[in-house]
């Protein structure tokens, strides 16, 4: 059976994003030899990257077109990736299908024995998977920075959820990851 886990970077006061879409400059305060690290492990222990369609847009933007040759971009492109939309039906990015029923798909993914699967960003369908019961995991990376607004990455209208804490890891530069399983109901 796989897991589904949740990754993002938040600010200690809950943005995932600045102001506008994709303003994550303070990703750069996390950036460090351990993120680094932590990014390349992704590769190795993920089956599936699951996004939701505004973060895949971004996601495929960048990772198609960014010059630098890195083992996240080649995993990054390689991996197949699973695309929440109810607008999108096609993609050109390699290995990429869409779905209009993401829950149904992922209940049936999760039942398969296989390495986890991640989802990155997507906070509304974060939302939405964290009140169908099927995340296994959250794992918070914690910057030390305050924005002062933004788009807090966990929205309001969502279901109330305990967690329990598996790890909490400092990192050099300050930033904490965070990992919580979420306690029975």
């Amino acid at each position: 059976m796989s897991k589904v886990i949740v990754w993002n970077l938040v600010t200690l006061d809950g943005y995932f994003e600045g102001e506008t879409k994709w303003d994550l400059g303070f990703h750069n305060y996390a950036w460090g030899e351990d993120l680094e690290n932590l990014s390349k492990d992704f590769g190795s222990r993920t089956r599936l990257l699951v996004f939701g369609r505004i973060t895949y847009e971004g996601m495929k933007s960048y990772w198609t077109t960014t010059e630098e040759e890195t083992e996240v971009k080649a995993y990054m492109n390689a991996l197949p990736k699973l695309v929440a939309s109810r607008t999108l039906k096609a993609s050109d990015w390699n290995n990429t299908r869409m779905t209009d029923d993401v829950v149904g798909e992922l209940r049936r993914l999760k039942a398969e024995p296989g390495k986890d699967i991640y989802i990155f960003g997507s906070a509304e369908l974060t939302r939405t998977l964290l009140k169908e019961g099927l995340v296994d995991e959250l794992m918070i990376g914690v910057v030390p920075v305050l924005l002062g607004k933004g788009t807090h990455f966990f929205k309001e209208g969502g279901v109330e959820r305990r967690f329990s804490l598996v790890e909490a890891r400092p990192l050099k530069n300050g930033t904490v990851i965070l990992r919580y399983q979420p306690l029975a109901a």
